[in-house]
């Protein structure tokens, strides 16, 4: 198939591509919205030679920003030398070995040790997994339940999708009941949660640093220090979900530095490999580590055919020296206040806007019909908000959850002060469009 038309790519993706987490009839009535063709830094163009600011960096992964030929050489080199090898049966190689001491290196405490997977979902699965095995082979089979929170986004395998805590993703599988959602900043409902179904049956806690998905939701100064005593004290497993938070993009390595815990298991994918391949991980802490070496009969019977795959190990390897060689995790700090300061403008400009917030280069803005009184639209406005910027050649994300309705920043770590003036600009023409169609 060579040489298609526009037509032609919209009617065989309309027929034979099954979109993930997309409106399936408006995919069959319309087909693709864009077919994107090329990316260089921030930006993607499409088919049609038309510009957009990547302003989400696609699924909050492509840190590094587009078109990076030292990522395309390393892949093409490892492929030639070693495409694949199997990590079963403890048989091992060197870019994976080197990556495991790189991001051990890297992330904080004693979180010495990595699985690797080829995704978050996999990753959260797999946390879930180690921490119930962790407790059985201590002869305590009983400490199976997990404890997340509301409005949280831990990936669409089975046990991530249970432990995720918005309900539209539970209407496609059916949720275990082993699973628990505390409210999202109450470090004391998760106590309450702990007390009332015993601690003796706990697994694990789990959490991302900031929610994402959720929509930006930062946590209280002392929550997470507060969280990790509770677990401490109930000998509950402590696991961050570093997913989205994690390779610069809060302004720290991990998210969780932020609030100065260390875990006993983090999950990683996404900025791990800047989405140039499929790449996730669970970092464990030596505690965990040893304990599974010493308590484990036999073989662990837990991994995935790409654990550990050789040509992602070695983009993964590179890419953090990108991030390294740039000081991309100081970069996303310094933009992200560049950010903030341009949001506080817009409030000032725009009186619809309000509650900007930001972490690093995890950012959101609210839209309300009066920012000042808290009043919202009857209608959520925040998806028109996104139309219309994509039109004016940004690509961003709207939250729209419970009572929501929050516009979602999350460009590349390479962005720039003139970068995120271009986008600040699209989105504040893009509000005042959004507006006068809804008035």
């Amino acid at each position: 198939m060579t040489n298609l038309s526009k037509e032609q790519l919209m009617e065989l993706d309309k027929k034979h591509f099954l979109h993930p987490t997309s409106n399936i009839k408006q995919q069959q009535e319309d087909g693709p919205p864009i077919i994107f063709k090329k990316g260089e830094g921030i930006y993607l163009e499409d088919i049609d030679g038309k510009k957009y600011i990547e302003g989400m960096s696609s699924l909050w992964n492509v840190n590094v920003g587009y078109g990076r030929k030292e990522l395309a050489e390393v892949a093409k080199d490892q492929i030639t030398e070693l495409p694949f090898s199997s990590a079963f049966s403890n048989y091992s190689h060197e870019p994976v070995i080197k990556l495991s001491a790189k991001i051990a290196e890297l992330t904080p405490g004693d979180l010495n040790t990595v699985f690797f997977t080829s995704g978050g979902s996999e990753s959260n699965d797999s946390a879930i997994k180690i921490a119930r095995h962790y407790w059985n082979i201590q002869g305590k089979p009983e400490r199976r339940k997990i404890i997340s929170r509301k409005k949280a986004y831990h990936g669409v395998a089975l046990g991530a999708t249970s432990a995720t805590g918005i309900p539209e993703f539970w209407k496609f599988a059916s949720v275990s009941p082993e699973f628990f959602h505390a409210e999202t900043t109450s470090s004391d409902e998760i106590r309450g949660i702990i007390e009332k179904e015993g601690p003796e049956t706990i697994a694990a806690f789990m959490a991302e640093p900031v929610v994402g998905a959720g929509g930006i939701i930062i946590p209280p100064e002392n929550y997470f220090k507060e969280v990790r005593a509770i677990c401490d004290e109930y000998d509950i497993l402590f696991i961050a979900d570093e997913v989205i938070t994690g390779f610069g993009r809060t302004g720290k390595w991990f998210g969780i530095e932020n609030w100065g815990v260390v875990p006993d298991m983090m999950t990683i994918a996404k900025g791990v490999s800047s989405g140039y391949i499929p790449l996730g991980g669970v970092v464990l802490s030596e505690k965990i580590h040893q304990t599974l070496a010493e308590k484990t009969e036999g073989t662990m019977f837990h991994g995935f055919t790409y654990s550990g795959h050789p040509v992602a190990t070695a983009v993964a390897l590179k890419n953090i020296e990108i991030i390294e060689d740039e000081n991309l995790v100081e970069n996303a700090r310094a933009m992200g206040e560049e950010l903030i300061n341009g949001f506080k403008q817009l409030e000032n400009e725009v009186p619809v806007l309000g509650n900007g917030r930001t972490v690093g280069l995890l950012a959101a803005i609210e839209v309300y019909k009066d920012a000042k009184t808290g009043e919202r639209f009857e209608t959520k406005i925040a998806p028109q908000v996104v139309a219309e910027a994509v039109k004016r050649g940004l690509i961003c994300r709207s939250v729209i959850y419970n009572e929501a309705d929050t516009v979602v920043l999350a460009p590349p770590l390479i962005i720039n002060k003139e970068q995120i003036k271009d986008m600040l600009n699209i989105l504040k023409e893009s509000v005042e469009a959004a507006v006068a169609v809804t008035n």
